[in-house]
């Protein structure tokens, strides 16, 4: 069409040729009971993390509950507790530290009510044989603290120099083999 002064037909058949048809009205239905939406593989970040945690720190039974309501495999909630994304990369762990403070906030309750049970044992409770359930507190904290420390943590940052020391033995006359000489 060239330029110039055209009829209002046909300026609005030009415009009607040139653009295009506006998008359909119709609403795309989400299957919300997932979470990551229907033909959706890609399990966001934040819910690696969740699951991971749940594991973690509530068992695997409750984290493989939580990871069946959002259409999680359980193999893929075993690499999620390790921090890893999937299976096929266990050795990369970007979430690793994230894991790692959720089991260090659970040993840090923990440790706080393993002193609070020490320091309430005193002797007069010793003495009146009530000893053995706050015994019985300290020991179980002090096991939740042991089972939530990360790995790195329990041999003393792990990254120290290794010293091995050998020692020399004594051994007697008897053991080597006697040649007797002629002077």
């Amino acid at each position: 069409m060239a330029l110039g002064i055209v009829s209002d037909d046909e300026f609005e058949s030009e415009v009607s040729s040139l653009t295009i048809s506006p998008p359909s009205t119709k609403a795309t239905v989400v299957d919300m009971e997932k979470g990551r939406g229907k033909d959706n593989v890609e399990v966001p970040d934040s819910l690696r993390k969740i699951i991971g945690e749940e594991s973690a720190i509530n068992g695997r039974e409750s984290a493989l509950d939580m990871a069946n309501r959002f259409g999680v495999s359980p193999s893929s909630v075993s690499a999620y507790t390790n921090g890893s994304n999937s299976t096929a990369s266990m050795d990369e762990q970007p979430n690793r530290e994230f894991i790692n403070g959720a089991k260090q906030r659970v040993a840090k309750k923990a440790r706080n009510r393993l002193i609070m049970a020490l320091n309430s044992l005193t002797q007069e409770k010793i003495e009146n044989s009530r000893a053995k359930d706050i015994s019985g507190v300290a020991k179980d904290m002090s096991a939740v603290i042991k089972n939530m420390e990360p790995e790195s943590a329990r041999l003393g940052g792990g990254s120290g120099p290794t010293f091995v020391f050998y020692s020399p033995q004594i051994r007697s006359e008897k053991v080597f083999d006697v040649v007797h000489v002629k002077e």
